[in-house]
């Protein structure tokens, strides 16, 4: 086993084995005792992938940057040819993708070896990471809290050191969220900044984007490096960057005018300590130089989370009568989780022009937040409104599964309209994420960076939004808050205690 794996980043341990200090089966070996040491408590990882590692570790070194690098792939969108891309749902865990998705395939490039993937809430809808199929994941900062979602088990796995990064995708924060419950820093890049191809064209209306969660800044800028760029088909794509992601981190930005706001976009209510971390992340940003105002971008709350939930709704009704299809059986709710089913059913009682609407309605308040932006660099927010929650706080009460059989039952998806569940759910939703969703609707780029801790230890990220296609600008203040404030030294008990 290597010593000090776990305080070595993706690009340390990259140098490393290009120096010959260690070998890539070596540090392959060293991410597999970790995850039969450490997984266990987690349910991180739902497929290993041994066997085709093993053998890619002992071929002869690539020239992919990070040659030899142990990853882990986000079971959802992360296609691997011949594996499952289960979606944490129980069909398609044992259907095998028929090719490489475009991402794994630029991961592969890059050299990183792939010898697992990890766990994820059903169609990837939930900001918890529990689904039936794969079983709950758990955070390492404490087993009894959820690591988020949707790429929880990429962020356990990389906080719990058995990787140093894994893959995630982020269509309402799914990146964000965990990275912020899990004490590490994830990069929700710029709308069709990295590729979605070649079996997806857009995921959820365009809100979907793809990277990675790290621990390092200078990690994640070279991943994005490596893999941004549209590919064939793409139905748009993001501005080109002017220089190499990697070379912004260790330039440090010029004074910003950065918002600041704790007022949630959405939701109503925000922990203490929340609020008493993000005070301290805007005096840091004083004394660092840079111009700190109050302010935050003009939102209709109540219509943006309605809206947003009708998008949902209606791609979540086109992923469970897809799945039918390919199982070749009725749609049954017994074959999916209550969350994704109820709001499938929501979805079942939307005409073509109430989802029509509700994209233009958003499209409409997306640019009134981006015109907010003329005014400022940046816009500071808390990424969540509370510290990591416990497991299964969020899930539907036993009342409301008995309710979405009875309505899946009669056929009556109108009466969940009718009963303005779908305001509910949304207001269930966001006052646990009243700022993540905004940004995925307006494509920009938007990272959680683990600057604040609860007073039992707990991670609490703080989100911080940058102008359209303007990674760069994240990347420099994000190397420059990284030296300032170190958090890669702090490690979930579950290391110190040898695990």
């Amino acid at each position: 086993m290597i010593e000090g794996y776990d305080d070595l980043d993706a690009i340390d341990i990259a140098d490393a084995i290009r120096r010959g200090e260690f070998s890539a089966s070596e540090a392959l070996e060293t991410a597999i005792a970790r995850t039969e040491a450490r997984n266990p408590a987690l349910n991180a990882i739902v497929t290993p992938l041994y066997d085709k590692a093993r053998a890619e570790a002992a071929a002869p070194l690539g020239e992919g940057r990070l040659a030899g690098v142990p990853f882990l792939v986000k079971d959802l969108l992360a296609n691997i040819a011949g594996e499952p891309t289960s979606m944490g749902n129980r069909f398609w865990r044992t259907r095998p993708a028929a090719r490489d998705s475009e991402m794994v395939r630029r991961f592969r490039a890059a050299g990183l070896t792939i010898f697992g993937k990890t766990n994820t809430p059903e169609f990837g809808l939930t900001p918890y990471t529990e689904s039936l199929t794969l079983g709950p994941a758990r955070n390492p900062w404490d087993a009894t809290r959820s690591p988020g979602g949707s790429s929880g088990g990429s962020a356990a796995a990389v906080a719990a050191r058995i990787v140093p990064m894994a893959s995630g995708g982020d269509g309402g924060g799914s990146i964000r969220i965990p990275a912020s419950a899990c004490g590490l820093f994830g990069l929700k890049p710029t709308r069709a900044r990295t590729p979605s191809g070649p079996d997806i064209g857009e995921g959820w209306n365009g809100y979907v984007v793809e990277h990675v969660l790290t621990r390092s800044v200078r990690d994640s800028a070279l991943m994005l490096d490596l893999t941004q760029g549209s590919d064939v088909g793409a139905p748009y794509w993001a501005p080109p960057p002017a220089d190499s992601y990697l070379a912004c981190v260790g330039a440090a930005p010029d004074r910003l005018k950065i918002a600041v706001s704790a007022r949630p976009l959405m939701g109503k209510t925000v922990d203490a300590e929340v609020i008493a971390g993000f005070d301290e992340v805007v005096s840091l940003l004083a004394d660092l130089g840079h111009e700190v105002v109050e302010a935050a971008p003009p939102l209709d709350r109540e219509r943006f989370s309605i809206d947003f939930v009708t998008i949902l709704a209606a791609e979540l009704r086109a992923d469970l009568e897809e799945t039918a299809e390919a199982a070749g059986s009725s749609l049954r709710h017994q074959d999916f989780d209550p969350q994704s089913f109820g709001l499938g059913l929501f979805g079942s009682a939307l005409s073509a022009s109430d989802y029509a609407r509700a994209s233009r309605r958003l499209l409409l308040a997306a640019r009134g937040v981006v015109g907010f932006f003329e005014d400022y660099d940046l816009l500071l927010t808390p990424t969540l409104a509370k510290p990591p929650i416990p497991v299964g706080s969020l899930l539907p009460t036993e009342a409301e599964k008995r309710l979405i059989k009875l309505v899946s039952t009669i056929r009556a998806g109108w009466l969940l309209k009718k009963m303005g569940l779908v305001k509910q759910l949304a207001e269930t939703t966001f006052e646990f994420m009243p700022w993540t969703a905004v940004f995925n609707v307006t494509g920009q780029p938007a990272m959680s960076v683990p600057l604040c801790w609860s007073s039992a230890g707990l991670p609490i990220g703080m989100q911080f939004v940058g102008r359209f296609g303007d990674e760069a600008m994240l990347f420099r203040l994000a190397g420059q808050l990284e030296a300032a404030r170190p958090w890669a030294g702090r490690k979930p008990d579950m290391l110190n205690e040898g695990a």
